[in-house]
């Protein structure tokens, strides 16, 4: 149930706010509104206001604004409040809007998530240095080592973590060549990414050096006596560097109560503490509880929360486009495209960690929403925007015959799409991939 409410909540405001979009605008340049309406299909519940009927359909799968005179074969008088008795350059803006408000929502919904604040991994801002590999690593069977640092892909320079993943995310069971910087030269390797989870996320199974930080010290125990504080972070252990989580607590169960030097980063001034494990059972203890890796606190004021979202979105517009290319030249899996019973399933599982998480995921959707729907294929606003562009370089309109033509060839399009991304969802419920002989 939680699923099915996170997606009628999320769809509903997104549809909403695009449709709101359209109506707008049609009444600001003074086109007289018929219909506004959330789903598709029965009418469940509706009111008139004006001329205006606005209802909420049986099929929450999208929304509908009628405008008086839309199109052609529609009854018209050639008053001056129907849609197609205005000018070109007033029809753009109404079909624009849509997907605009839908852009604009994603900015200001990530705004406000931003502006909570959070505490995020500090190795996503890091340079690209491979510091540990998983047990089935291609990266590793491809010849990486520790140490390498990828400066590259196929390519594009990658600076950081987070810019690392957003080009090998898309890039799944493909060939993608690494740029790598090794003891001081240049290195190439050729690695074919795994697709890790249901949605077939492109990983080479490298992982960045990490360094645990102290989340609490608990009173009285050897890390406080020792002097060890919230937010210190353990760069080395004894004679060891660069101990993870796991290898920190091995060594301090193994010291038999002697005293460990750590060596410690605090405020960006490392230091050395003796902390002594005392005895708890049969084990040794410090009394602090660790992170898995060091984290980095963003804590922006309002304008800050503002431009810190439109840097987000843009990156995500980045990994949008990328993907929808990468489709048409098949270096991204069309396994990654999700469709409603996937958003419902991402929808419930946000809204089960909190709000902060629901709010993301709708910034995200809203986002690829407004950018699909100015894609210039007919039926979507942007084919319709198309079309109008095309009339107004021949500077006529074209006939119904030929608009018809052009938007039955944006619906078989937009079919297959969905057929796809349908056939993916349910491919993603095991029970029913049992059922399909060729899975």
């Amino acid at each position: 149930m939680t699923s099915t409410f996170a997606f009628l909540f999320v769809l509903g405001v997104l549809i909403f706010v695009h449709e709101l979009g359209h109506f707008l605008m049609a009444r600001r340049i003074g086109v007289r509104v018929l219909t506004f309406s959330l789903g598709f299909g029965p009418k469940l519940l509706s009111f008139r206001r004006g001329p205006t009927e606005y209802c909420i359909s049986a099929i929450p799968l999208g929304g509908y604004v009628k405008m008086a005179g839309e199109n052609p074969e529609d009854s018209r008088t050639g008053a001056p409040d129907e849609f197609l008795s205005k000018g070109k350059w007033q029809r753009f803006q109404v079909l624009v809007m849509g997907p605009i408000m839908n852009l604009i929502l994603a900015v200001v919904v990530m705004a406000v998530v931003l502006y909570q604040g959070a505490q995020l991994p500090a190795f996503e801002q890091q340079p690209v240095v491979v510091g540990a590999f998983t047990d089935t690593s291609v990266g590793a069977k491809a010849g990486l080592q520790f140490g390498d640092r990828i400066v590259t892909v196929d390519g594009k320079a990658v600076d950081t973590w987070e810019e690392f993943a957003m080009e090998i995310v898309p890039k799944a069971k493909r060939p993608v060549v690494l740029g790598v910087q090794r003891a001081g030269r240049p290195v190439q390797i050729t690695v074919v990414p795994d697709g890790q989870g249901k949605y077939e996320m492109g990983d080479i199974g490298v992982q960045p050096v990490v360094h645990p930080e102290i989340l609490e010290v608990n009173p009285n125990q050897p890390a406080a006596s020792a002097g060890l504080k919230k937010g210190d972070v353990i760069l080395g252990a004894g004679q060891e560097s660069n101990v993870t989580r796991d290898r920190l607590v091995s060594l301090i169960k193994g010291s038999e109560g002697k005293p460990l030097p750590l060596q410690v980063k605090r405020h960006g001034v490392v230091e050395t503490v003796v902390v002594t494990p005392q005895r708890s059972g049969d084990t040794f203890i410090i009394g602090a509880q660790l992170n898995v890796f060091e984290t980095r606190t963003v804590d922006p004021g309002p304008i800050d929360a503002i431009k810190l979202s439109v840097a987000k979105n843009w990156e995500w517009t980045e990994l949008i486009v990328k993907t929808l290319v990468g489709l048409f030249t098949r270096e991204t899996s069309v396994k990654q495209l999700m469709g409603p019973v996937a958003i419902a399933d991402l929808s419930g599982s946000a809204a089960e960690a909190g709000w902060i998480q629901l709010f993301s995921l709708m910034a995200m959707i809203s986002l690829n929403l407004g950018l699909l729907n100015l894609m210039p294929i007919p039926v979507l606003d942007g084919g319709h925007i198309f079309i109008l562009g095309l009339e107004g370089l021949a500077r006529r309109d074209f006939s119904i015959r030929v608009k018809e033509k052009m938007l039955l060839g944006g619906f078989v399009l937009l079919l297959m799409l969905m057929v796809t991304v349908i056939y993916n969802d349910l491919m993603r419920i095991p029970w029913i991939e049992k059922l399909v002989p060729w899975r």
